[in-house]
């Protein structure tokens, strides 16, 4: 499916997020192409975070009740997540979230990073955008794959100075991904040749119609860069060496997911969390926002239960 909005053009209009600008026709059309003209009051603008232009988008119910941080996965970017936002305005909730550096609408180069702590630098500048648009509490904290790794982080790390007074929830959460030994001695050779591979895409979701939609997607990256890779291993270090939290923690798993390691993934995160509550999907694979929608069901009533 060809793109019908121009993301250059709409980079071009956007205006600081905390200005609570009106949408205009390209970010309308941003909107529509990627089902996110949802009901209540919309914005879309940017913010400044070492050295990126970050663009954060807002969602406003009528009379919110409390709001829920999403934060993507490696390779997505805002779009992707209608599902997950529908959800969480049903239940009256703001929901604030911003495309990573190299994803998305947001600058920098395709899916790189060089540190891990960029990350955590973006989770504190949308706090700070929440604050400044004085979003309701209870703050929920969500995130997909590598938004679940920057969660984890940030709960690891942070937990005396978190503005977080909701649950955390984690879908599919990365810690190492799968076959991590193997990319592992695949980058430490590469690195000194190349400054990325071609991107494969993977079956990563049950949903038929939402993998051609993926492939086709202009704000799909196309390549895996080592730089990336290089400071995922370097985060994966500092992740299981982090002492424990006495935080809870909601955590979805897919058992058909092929992305991550996740039998690894969840003992880590039941050694570094106390009590995690965990709901596993026989059926289910890594793209858990996108799966189909009797699985969304499942997961969303079990983060519902701990909600209410």
């Amino acid at each position: 499916m060809p793109a019908t909005f121009h993301p250059d053009q709409l980079r071009a209009r956007l205006v600081p997020l905390a200005e609570r600008a009106a949408l205009d026709e390209p970010a309308l059309s941003y909107q529509r192409f990627y089902g996110l003209a949802l009901p209540g009051a919309q914005h879309l603008g940017t913010f400044e975070v070492a050295g990126f232009q970050v663009v954060g988008q807002v969602w406003m119910p009528v009379a919110p009740v409390a709001t829920l941080f999403m934060l993507h996965g490696f390779y997505d970017h805002m779009g992707l997540y209608r599902h997950l936002i529908e959800w969480a305005l049903g239940r009256g909730y703001a929901v604030i979230s911003c495309d990573l550096p190299g994803h998305g609408l947001s600058s920098g180069a395709r899916a790189s990073i060089d540190d891990f702590a960029v990350y955590q630098q973006v989770l504190s500048a949308l706090f700070a955008q929440a604050q400044a648009l004085d979003l309701p509490r209870p703050w929920h904290l969500c995130g997909q794959s590598t938004g679940g790794a920057i969660v984890v982080d940030h709960l690891l790390h942070c937990a005396g100075q978190s503005p977080i007074d909701g649950q955390a929830m984690l879908l599919a959460p990365l810690v190492r991904p799968r076959a991590w030994g193997w990319s592992k001695l695949s980058y430490q050779v590469m690195r000194h040749f190349v400054d990325g591979i071609e991107r494969r895409f993977t079956d990563n979701s049950s949903d038929p119609d939402f993998l051609p939609f993926l492939r086709t997607d202009s704000l799909q990256p196309r390549r895996l860069p080592t730089a990336w890779v290089g400071a995922l291993a370097s985060w994966i270090t500092r992740i299981e060496a982090a002492p424990a939290s006495d935080r809870t923690v909601l955590i979805v798993q897919g058992q058909q997911d092929g992305t991550v390691d996740w039998t690894h993934n969840l003992r880590v995160l039941q050694r570094k969390f106390s009590g995690p509550q965990i709901l596993m999907l026989p059926e289910a694979r890594h793209h858990l926002v996108n799966e189909l929608p009797v699985v969304r069901q499942r997961y969303f009533e079990f983060l519902g239960q701990h909600l209410d």
